[in-house]
């Protein structure tokens, strides 16, 4: 997702996700979105992944922060780390406009598909960016992101793969282009605690690097909120894929909503 063309774990959750319920909505385009995965997961067989149940609710969660966030009259989106998602099709809606933060090379294997699918890309605009590398804010810029107006930013299944230093930076450079009244959901994985926790993350970890995209940061659960803080956002929730608050919960990821 990060720095190349469609890698074994998009295959895998775009096949997932040709399988999942998803948040309905009165508007978008939900069939362009199925067609993009399909094409994504062309030729992979539906894995029997001990992650499936996490990745619907993942799913589900961020659907929902972005049909809520229309409904409420956002016009601005932003997807950092966007990869294959479809949810600029799927939601799709005249008068908003959807901007996907990523990898040169990814959008570009992404927009050949699209353009051969024959998928529309009215309101979506592509904005290429190394997030270890480039700097985001003038990226967003050079795009048409309007700093002025509220935005919604999502980050799904990024933040694992990015060095904590480079994380918080790039959340800074995010907060940067952010009006009052913006928001970002986001995916932080947490620091495992105890012995379940420390077993199911030692799994995952050694899943992801036998392909080549071996998870790199985990925040301390008691460092999130500063964590964040510390790049200008403000935590209003966060909970694991359960729904439960994480000071609750032991299990070690957070879906966060926050606040500019």
């Amino acid at each position: 997702m990060l720095d190349g063309t469609a890698s074994a774990t998009a295959q895998g959750v775009a096949a997932q996700r040709l399988t999942f319920r998803r948040i309905p909505a009165d508007h978008g385009r939900p069939d362009d979105d199925q067609r993009l995965l399909a094409d994504v997961a062309a030729g992979v067989e539906l894995p029997d992944h001990p992650l499936a149940r996490y990745l619907q609710a993942r799913t589900l969660f961020f659907d929902q922060v972005v049909v809520d966030a229309i409904a409420a009259g956002t016009t601005q989106l932003v997807a950092v780390g966007a990869g294959y998602d479809g949810r600029s099709l799927r939601y799709a809606r005249s008068g908003v406009r959807w901007f996907e933060l990523d990898h040169p090379a990814t959008q570009a294997d992404k927009r050949a598909r699209l353009d051969r699918l024959g998928v529309p890309l009215d309101g979506l605009t592509f904005a290429p960016a190394d997030f270890t590398t480039d700097d985001v804010e003038s990226c967003l810029a050079a795009t048409g992101h309007d700093p002025a107006r509220p935005t919604l930013f999502t980050s799904e299944g990024v933040s694992g793969y990015v060095p904590l230093d480079a994380l918080r930076e790039l959340l800074a450079a995010l907060h940067r282009t952010a009006a009052p009244g913006s928001s970002f959901a986001i995916e932080v994985p947490l620091e495992p605690e105890g012995e379940a926790e420390l077993e199911r993350r030692a799994r995952i970890e050694g899943q992801v690097a036998a392909i080549g995209e071996p998870l790199v940061s985990a925040v301390p659960r008691g460092e999130l909120r500063p964590f964040l803080a510390s790049a200008g956002w403000t935590v209003r929730s966060a909970v694991d894929p359960l729904g439960v608050d994480v000071d609750e919960s032991p299990r070690s990821t957070a879906f966060v909503i926050a606040t500019a």
